[in-house]
């Protein structure tokens, strides 16, 4: 940390400022002339001039908001919300800003309540921080680095990580090397020491302004020595967080407090009084962030649970060792074990619960011939009969009430954001942001990994009590995925990989230029940094993007879990069930075989003739989907070698959450059918004895062969189906939802974290 002088800021500095500004709002309207790989360049370069010198800060919030309120008297709504995420952004890094600048930030912020979604919901989610940073400055940063460093405290006890799930199958042994190297070279390895003198030294420039000797106040702190420096800590800490959970807050006396600690530390070195007023800028560090290649089903749960146990705050948790006690593993258990809820049992495996009539016989000497261990098996050992404790109980229905999210079920409009007020739901001791580093196939493998995820939660809260999930999707792609599907010869071959990234980019402008644009670049830097073997730790760019986007994108976007019950044509075999968020595809193997040879020749009529030859006469019963949410039964019987559902529009005027089922061409139907079917619920079977092969998430990895019939729904909330079976025992009707159920979220979505959630 370099002291820099706090110097004016020149009118070539604020002009350069201004020019980047505008070129980012350029970018966003399509004007700029930057190469589509390169976007998400210019806000990044931006950052890292007001990073180099903090005195940039305070002059970048006064040009951005002159461009919000220039956009607001435009009605340009599309430069709001990432004119919003990059003025948080440097309010938060800002060494001083004066109260009349927080003001009009703050104002700005009300008058976007009267806009519709999602402007209302990130200018209240702004509003509130401004507003607390206002009464309170440096509590935004102080709470960033205490989190997010894991540093040990008595006032703020909430710690942060970073996952990043990178798919092994897409990225090559070089190139996850080398994100490795530049993940693990970038994340923070200083000690908590500096980390305190850092939160010390920020908080009075912030709250004092003009009147702070930074450099002074830094020096006089490392000749005290650690036990000095953590007695400043903690009562700057406790300063901060009381007045910011005060109501209205005593801005006055808080300043006085920080005053009198100042004058303490830097009495000594100005025995006269006297300061010399200079501010110097402190980076905000990379969050602590691990890097994994998701090879394993496994790996989520085994990570949250190692986070949860070795955080600093597990020593002042409850002293009931019992919640911290891992369950058995999920490996035990077979695959459709695991996607099956447990049947809720009377029997409590205690001998003296047992009616008399089961009562085993009571024989006075052992049985000759039987060993003891046979014996043992015989008899039911006196015991306790466990019960879920209350606490874990109302965690699990807590956290199900709160998934408010998902739309219902049989909503087509898919929802987005945060609902409720920032800081109604209650925040939990750990806070997990799981990022996934692929295309579609990753996707599908976290939705498989959350939802399993929920069931064991269902079963026993382990993780639900103290830990928050927020999920992240960074798409990844590169020329060779084309050739390495079709040498797989599955269906993934000649199809978009990124359907969710592509979705995700047209709602929020933001993230495509952020987010998305990364999805041809990350392969690029790999293998440059592979080749050249630097390292980028001077300017670590794909780091620098991940800190961003979990940090400012905090609105959700919700896409709907499929469940799919599969049954094969062996009768031995058991039914499998699995789950898929993106696109199921069926295709019957003796046409894939012949499908290369009709490629770029063949007329319609051949299609069809090849379609009749070689496809399947399929059996197809849905409920229509429809916008008066009226569920109409239909059935059909189609010719047809294959078919696609695709749970994501491929196009704005199409915005609908549900399946859109797609047939190949030349398929012939008995009973009138058009192009499409929109759907939420679908069986398939077929009537010849002509199996298929079913594809989840265009992942080749997840290929059943010899299906007979399959059945889709949205999957439910597994909280939900536990609390409605035990509703059951009690209720006449097991169809109504009865008691808490009603509030209830039935559908399981997965929440992808976006900046803006979705704009109309």
């Amino acid at each position: 940390m370099e002291p820099k002088a706090n110097s004016e800021v020149t009118d070539a500095m604020e002009s350069d400022l201004l020019r980047s500004v505008h070129a980012i709002l350029l970018e966003l309207d399509g004007h700029h002339t930057a190469s589509q790989f390169n976007r998400g360049m210019l806000r990044w370069t931006l950052h890292k001039k007001i990073e180099r010198n903090p005195a940039n800060n305070c002059t970048l919030v006064k040009i951005v908001v002159k461009e919000l309120e220039r956009a607001e008297r435009s009605d340009n709504k599309l430069h709001i919300i990432p004119l919003l995420h990059t003025l948080m952004y440097a309010i938060v890094q800002a060494v001083y800003i004066p109260d009349d600048l927080y003001k009009r930030v703050y104002e700005f912020c009300k008058r976007l309540l009267t806009l519709p979604q999602p402007y209302c919901t990130v200018g209240l989610s702004h509003a509130v921080r401004v507003k607390s940073e206002r009464l309170t400055p440096g509590v935004l940063y102080q709470r960033m680095v205490l989190s997010e460093q894991n540093i040990k405290n008595e006032q703020y006890q909430y710690h942060e990580k970073v996952f990043v799930f990178a798919d092994p199958a897409l990225l090559s042994m070089e190139m996850s090397a080398a994100l490795s190297s530049e993940i693990e070279s970038a994340s923070p390895c200083r000690s908590h020491m500096s980390y305190m003198c850092d939160v010390i030294v920020h908080t009075m420039q912030a709250a004092l302004g003009d009147s702070c000797d930074a450099p002074t106040l830094e020096r006089m702190l490392k000749a005290k020595g650690q036990d000095m420096i953590e007695l400043c800590f903690r009562e700057v800490v406790a300063t901060v967080e009381v007045c910011a959970e005060e109501a209205g807050g005593n801005h006055s006396l808080y300043t006085g407090k920080l005053q009198q600690l100042y004058t303490t530390i830097v009495s000594s070195a100005n025995p006269d009084g006297q300061s010399s007023s200079t501010l110097f800028g402190i980076p905000l560090p990379n969050p602590e962030i691990s890097f994994h290649l998701w090879r394993e089903d496994e790996l989520l749960w085994k990570e949250l649970a190692k986070f949860t146990r070795s955080a600093p705050s597990s020593e002042v948790l409850s002293s009931d060792s019992a919640s911290f006690e891992m369950p058995d593993p999920v490996s035990d258990l077979t695959s459709s074990e695991l996607l099956r809820l447990s049947i809720l049992s009377t029997d409590s495996g205690i001998e003296r619960d047992l009616p008399p009539s089961e009562l085993p016989a009571v024989s006075e000497e052992p049985s000759a011939g039987r060993s003891e261990q046979e014996q043992g098996r015989l008899f039911r050992k006196g015991g306790i009969k466990m019960k879920p404790s209350v606490s874990d109980g109302m965690a699990l229905l807590q956290d199900t009430l709160e998934e408010t999210g998902a739309s219902p079920l049989g909503k087509l409009q898919r929802r987005a954001g945060s609902h409720g007020l920032p800081g109604s739901r209650q925040q939990k001791l750990y806070t997990a942001r799981i990022v996934v580093l692929g295309d579609d196939r990753i996707v599908g493998r976290l939705a498989k990994a959350y939802y399993s995820l929920r069931k064991r939660e269902a079963r026993r809260p382990f993780l639900t009590q103290k830990l928050s999930l927020q999920f992240y999707y960074i798409p990844v792609t590169h020329e060779e995925q084309s050739s390495s599907s079709t040498k797989e010869n599955t269906p993934t071959a000649g199809s978009d990989l990124c359907q969710l990234a592509a979705y995700l980019g047209r709602v929020d402008p933001w993230y495509e230029n952020n987010i998305r644009s990364l999805c041809h670049m990350i392969p690029k830097l790999a293998k440059m940094k592979s080749c050249s073997g630097k390292s980028s730790e001077a300017n670590p760019f794909l780091v620098d993007v991940i800190s961003y986007y979990v940090r400012m994108g905090l609105q959700p976007v919700y896409f709907c879990i499929y469940s799919v019950k599969i049954a094969f044509t062996c009768l031995t075999k058991e039914h499998v069930e699995d789950v898929f968020v993106t696109q199921l595809q069926i295709d019957i193997p003796e046409c894939m075989s012949f499908s290369g040879t009709m490629k770029g020749k063949g007329t319609l009529t051949r299609k069809k003739n090849f379609t009749e030859n070689c496809g399947a006469m399929m059996t197809i019963s849905y409920k229509k989907a429809s916008l008066s949410n009226r569920e109409v039964e239909k059935g059909l019987s189609l010719q047809t070698s294959g078919l696609v559902m695709r749970a994501i529009p491929s196009c704005e005027t199409e915005d609908l959450d549900c399946l859109t089922v797609s047939f190949s061409e030349g398929s012939k139907a008995k009973a009138g059918v058009d192009g499409k079917i929109r759907t939420c619920n679908i069986k398939i079977g077929t009537l010849e004895q002509k199996p298929f092969t079913v594809c989840l998430d265009q992942d080749y990895r997840r290929i059943f062969k010899n299906v007979a019939s399959i059945e889709v729904s949205p999957c439910l909330e597994p909280g939900y189906c536990i609390q409605k079976m035990r509703n059951s025992r009690f209720s006449v009707c097991d169809q109504e939802d009865v008691g808490l159920t009603k509030y209830m979220s039935k559908a399981l979505p997965l929440p992808i974290n976006t900046f803006a959630g979705i704009i109309q």
